[in-house]
């Protein structure tokens, strides 16, 4: 075997219940404000996905990623009722910006619940949105349903991408070859990067866009 598929069954032979409790840890992390800025729940999912070859460890990953990912928010968003718009002048917020925080509680109070689903897909955003409808006083009841749609479809995208970035990894390295695959997969994940990085910014300006 070559490189890749060395590295992925080298992760695969993990126990299972580790690798779901890591990923889940993880998540919880990313989505909790202040800890989201270093916690890379996102790449950890993606990673930990290339593990999930049967439909058990799906649904057992799937589970746990979506129950910590909506933890994650309800305590930002408990943090946001807790200390309301003093949170706008936190270290972690200026670092972000303010304006963002401004036009988030904009949005929150215009879209209400859609904001949080559409925010779960946003890199950065993600951990900031969940606070900010704590202090716009945007109602639990409201909020819990939203997090728990977003987290889901979230979860579900993320370990499915995982998993089948895996598969294909193992049968592309068994084609090309060991060098062919190298040069192969730093394009692949070159424009993966890229797009997925000029996708999120610009639903970040259309978001913004409205309420501005």
């Amino acid at each position: 075997m070559g490189f890749v598929t060395d590295a992925l069954a080298g992760l695969a032979s993990l126990p299972q219940p580790a690798v779901v409790a890591v990923t889940g840890a993880m998540t919880l992390a990313e989505c909790t404000l202040g800890v989201g800025f270093l916690a890379p729940g996102e790449a950890s999912l993606l990673i930990a996905s290339t593990t999930v070859t049967t439909v058990p460890r799906f649904l057992v990953m799937w589970l746990v990623v979506s129950v910590c990912a909506v933890a994650g928010d309800s305590i930002g968003y408990l943090l946001g009722r807790r200390y309301g718009e003093r949170l706008r002048d936190s270290r972690i917020v200026r670092k972000l910006g303010q304006s963002h925080w401004d036009r988030a509680g904009d949005l929150l109070r215009r879209r209400g619940g859609t904001a949080v689903f559409t925010a779960r897909f946003l890199p950065v955003v993600r951990t900031l949105v969940p606070a900010s409808a704590g202090a716009s006083n945007l109602p639990y009841r409201r909020f819990l349903p939203a997090s728990i749609a977003g987290a889901i479809c979230w979860s579900a995208l993320h370990i499915g991408i995982g998993s089948a970035a895996g598969a294909s990894a193992k049968y592309v390295e068994s084609v090309l070859g060991g060098v062919s695959w190298v040069l192969f997969g730093a394009v692949a994940v070159a424009g993966v990067v890229y797009a997925l990085r000029r996708r999120t910014k610009e639903k970040q300006e259309r978001e913004l866009q409205e309420v501005s």
